[in-house]
């Protein structure tokens, strides 16, 4: 089925009707919808603000979520995976998100990612939510990993996704302090730990994201080799960002988020030869899905970093590189039904053009959207890194 935006008829926080993102998109009873934060219209200062704390800002963006879920013939109890994004300011109020989320999704049990990010992009937002709904499945649970409102593993249908792993053993004691190599091995032992829950192994992993701190940087490249032992045959699409923090001990360097599904993988490669020698794939196919690595301006021949200072410029030469991707598996951008935009504190000015390049080079409805700030991305010249998930379908539907 062709997807199809979900437009609620009452929306009073604002008018999305000339945004180049859908609120959500509808994929045959599935939901994926936009990051949305507590931001309205406020008719008395004739713009949008953000109202509350972290309680309040909560409820608000919850309250968008089940409106749009509503249009879409769903409800909250239909909501499989829970993405939060909780700015540094907001981190230690992260408990009053924690409580309103296992007050409305109790039951639910919907697997949690949680990034901190530098910013979100209304300045006074704590912190924006990020759903997808629908799909039959199951919550697992591994020993004492289990916990209300949270499930450490959720399947939805042929997708598996995994709750945001850091490095702490069954004890919860934190592995490789100091060390984000031993970190990194920490997290990937938990994670084959909850796969082997869900009958699945790390061959089934399709698509990683890594939040990095910066100090842990200048180690990061040492990483690879866990990726190495723990991944493939068929390596998974990834995505990496550094923030100030990743978790809320500050002594936590990496954090990890792992999509997995029971579809067999096949990489999609547009024939670039740098990832010969890398531990992802530029795209992995599973069942209808096409999960994709996060991309930015990085000419993928010269791996030279191009149009530094200029974020629309890079957010053109990205989509058109996405596009070649899409254009590898068979497909083009009236197949993208989600795309995740961090952008770097330098680019923050000019980000607002970015919006014509994504009405250029995409197609209705436009994929759902979220958007934020991290400290910075692996390369100083990157401004933006475009994060997008596309889906095969029958475009006769």
């Amino acid at each position: 089925m062709k997807p199809q935006a979900i437009t609620p008829d009452d929306f009073p926080w604002f008018d999305y009707s000339n945004y180049s993102f859908s609120l959500g998109l509808d994929i045959g009873g599935r939901a994926l919808l936009s990051g949305h934060s507590a931001s309205q219209y406020d008719h008395d200062a004739g713009r949008i603000v953000v109202k509350g704390g972290m309680e309040e800002q909560t409820r608000t963006a919850y309250a968008k979520i089940e409106r749009i879920l509503e249009a879409a013939g769903l409800d909250l109890s239909a909501v499989v995976r829970v993405v939060e994004n909780v700015t540094v300011a907001g981190i230690d109020h992260y408990a009053d998100a924690e409580r309103v989320r296992g007050e409305l999704l109790g039951s639910t049990n919907p697997a949690v990612s949680t990034v901190v990010v530098h910013r979100l992009l209304r300045p006074d937002a704590l912190i924006e939510i990020e759903v997808t709904a629908g799909g039959a499945g199951q919550a697992f649970a591994v020993d004492s990993t289990a916990r209300a409102a949270f499930a450490p593993a959720r399947s939805a249908e042929d997708v598996v996704y995994l709750s945001t792993i850091h490095p702490y053993d069954e004890e919860g004691t934190l592995i490789g302090r100091g060390d984000i190599v031993e970190q990194t091995r920490q997290i990937f032992r938990n994670a084959e730990r909850l796969l082997t829950a869900c009958g699945l192994t790390m061959s089934n992993v399709v698509k990683t994201l890594e939040m990095i701190r910066p100090e842990g940087l200048a180690d990061y490249r040492y990483t690879g080799r866990v990726r190495k032992e723990h991944l493939g045959p068929v390596y998974p699409a990834a995505a990496g960002i550094l923030q100030e923090r990743v978790a809320a001990d500050d002594d936590v360097l990496i954090s990890y988020d792992f999509t997995a599904s029971t579809r067999e993988p096949a990489a999609v490669n547009p024939g670039w030869g740098r990832y010969t020698k890398l531990t992802y794939s530029p795209a992995v196919r599973a069942g209808n899905m096409l999960f994709m690595s996060g991309q930015a301006a990085l000419d993928p021949e010269t791996e030279s970093a191009l149009h530094a200072g200029d974020i629309a410029a890079q957010t053109d030469y990205t989509f058109r590189n996405i596009i070649t991707v899409l254009e590898a598996a068979g497909l083009g951008p009236e197949n993208l039904v989600k795309t995740i935009d961090y952008v770097t504190p330098g680019g923050l000015g000019r980000y607002r053009e970015t919006a014509a390049v994504r009405k250029q080079l995409l197609t209705e409805p436009y994929p759902s959207s979220t958007g934020a700030l991290c400290h910075s991305l692996l390369r100083p010249e990157f401004e933006i890194e475009i994060d997008p998930t596309a889906m095969f379908f029958d475009a006769a539907s």
